[in-house]
């Protein structure tokens, strides 16, 4: 019971959290006149904040990398980096709410083949009808959301 209320509480959280930071990053590439130059910034802090947490909750890692982990579990970081590098040039050009809506479509269209196929080892949930329409309306509705501009 506990995890139905914490786990979407912590993802909604997470989600409010995209639009904000494509915001702050995007605001910090402009004033430092350089995308690049603001996600290393951006990537030095998480950086620091990733390892003090991880310092403090599981201590010094004893292996980072393994033999028994396939290598493309560590391609996670080229996505990242290409997210906030992507969405920190294209939010001042495009607008945020416009980047971010074509984030979420992505999103949705890469966990409905993700779920379906149970790629990279996540849980396989096929994808139904039911599915399938809630997709399509998720679709319309971020087209309907996205502000057109010339």
């Amino acid at each position: 019971m506990q995890n139905a209320v914490i786990y979407p509480s912590l993802m909604l959280i997470a989600g409010i959290g995209i639009p904000v930071m494509a915001t702050l990053n995007s605001g910090l590439g402009i004033k430092l006149g350089s995308s690049a130059l603001a996600t290393t910034l951006l990537f030095l802090v998480g950086l620091v904040i990733s390892v003090a947490y991880l310092l403090k909750t599981e201590g010094l890692p004893s292996a980072v990398f393994s033999k028994d982990i396939a290598w493309y579990f560590y391609l996670g970081g080229i996505l990242v980096a290409f997210y906030i590098l992507s969405v920190t040039w294209v939010s001042p050009r495009y607008g945020v709410g416009n980047a971010v809506s074509f984030v979420l479509l992505g999103q949705l269209l890469a966990i409905s083949v993700i779920d379906h196929f149970g790629l990279l080892g996540a849980q396989q949930t096929s994808l139904d009808t039911k599915r399938l329409i809630g997709l399509a309306m998720m679709v319309v509705g971020v087209l309907l959301v996205v502000k057109r501009t010339s």
